[in-house]
């Protein structure tokens, strides 16, 4: 491919379309309307359909793709050159290319500056890397195949989604319906304890709790300790800070309006010894008072819903809900018998869920390393094509 830049001169009362480059070769996103007034470039790049286009600042972090034709007269900065692609490679073939991990460890490579966010790739640089390139036909052979396994993942995708979408509508459709006795959240609990700082020392140290991306569900895959050591506790301070199995971890901290505060996860079977940071908030649910999972999706109907934004406080850039003020408040609490029903549903769905992303992730595995292994040439696709 060569170098092939358009620039179109920003002009006052003109609106153009602006685009952006995702990382990991995800593809071209929209960033919304652009006065050329309101902008302090003369002239930006134009995107034109079938064409490279990289990100050079952080480029190792593979912000590569192909333009597809939606996005085709959008305009980036000039930090975004443009590439033509030669007769010998088919656009659909090196949209698939600037996925591979293999490219984007070319373009570290190449990468120049001393301060890591501030690295670049200049365009030079980027066409001197060299990988194997099949025929055209063979090239149009692997785009069907790894094709194939994209709408497979897409579809897993959407199944995931309606499902999650049942969930939510179980939990909004009970809660809305809940009857009984009102009590206050914090009521249900044994006790309600933060985290704790300090540095190692002495014997019998735990790690401090760390919730991983699947943070909605149950199970222990929702927790992983950071392996961050933290000072021994007393035997009072052993018994109500270290996670146990149906505890619940409540965040307090981070949030965004994508991503509220109050994030929440409920701890499994087999889960290593842990407490919480000071930005988590452990609650043991007294099994005598209420269900511990049913308080689980409880604040994770809260969670899902926004609630937990209206007991949050900006403060110094962060938002933190306020813990003591979220679980003061009162809600119906219903006869353990019923919330055991909800329980079953609930889990029912979630286990829906964990498996369906399970198969996501290992599609997607499985892809990578089709991918991998179509361009090493360790696997022909001839050969691929005579073993399915």
């Amino acid at each position: 491919m060569r170098l092939d830049i358009q620039r179109t001169p920003m002009n006052p009362a003109t609106t153009y379309r602006l685009a952006g480059v995702l990382n990991a070769g995800k593809g071209v996103v929209a960033k919304g309307e652009l006065d050329g007034g309101d902008t302090e470039y003369a002239a930006m790049n134009v995107l034109r359909v079938d064409q490279v286009v990289m990100r050079k600042l952080t480029a190792w972090e593979g912000p590569i793709t192909v333009v597809p034709a939606e996005f085709d007269g959008f305009v980036v900065s000039n930090e975004f050159p443009t590439f033509t692609l030669g007769p010998e490679l088919l656009p659909a073939w090196m949209r698939h290319v600037c996925g591979s991990p293999r490219l984007w460890a070319e373009m570290k490579n190449r990468v120049i500056g001393t301060v890591q966010r501030r690295k670049r790739l200049n365009p030079e640089q980027l066409l001197q890397i060299q990988l194997p390139i099949p025929p055209r036909e063979v090239q149009a052979r692997i785009v069907e195949v790894l094709d194939a396994v994209d709408d497979q993942i897409a579809a897993l995708e959407a199944e995931t989604n309606a499902a999650r979408g049942i969930l939510n509508l179980v939990l909004r459709e009970h809660f809305a319906a809940a009857e009984g006795e009102p009590h206050r959240i914090v009521d249900l609990c044994s006790h309600v304890v933060g985290g704790v700082w300090g540095k190692p020392e002495g014997e019998g140290e735990v790690n401090r709790l760390a919730l991983g991306p699947r943070i909605y569900a149950s199970g222990t895959s929702d927790f992983v300790t950071d392996g961050s050591p933290v000072r021994s506790f007393t035997t009072k301070q052993a018994d109500t800070r270290t996670v146990r199995e149906e505890d619940i971890i409540l965040e307090r901290s981070g949030g965004s309006p994508e991503q509220p505060v109050g994030r929440v996860a409920i701890a499994g079977p087999g889960l290593e010894p842990c407490v919480p940071t000071d930005f988590q908030r452990l609650m043991r649910v007294d099994p005598e008072k209420a269900h511990p999972r049913y308080v689980f999706w409880r604040l994770r109907h809260d969670w899902a819903s926004g609630l937990t934004n209206n007991y949050s406080r900006r403060t110094t850039g962060i938002t933190n809900l306020s813990v003591k003020e979220y679980i003061a408040r009162e809600v119906p609490v219903p006869s353990l018998e019923e919330q055991a029903g909800l329980v079953e549903r609930g889990e029912a769905v979630d286990a829906l869920l964990v498996a369906l992303r399970a198969e996501t992730a290992g599609l997607r595995q499985v892809r990578a390393g089709l991918l991998s292994a179509l361009l090493d040439r360790t696997i022909e696709i001839e050969s691929a094509y005579l073993g399915v």
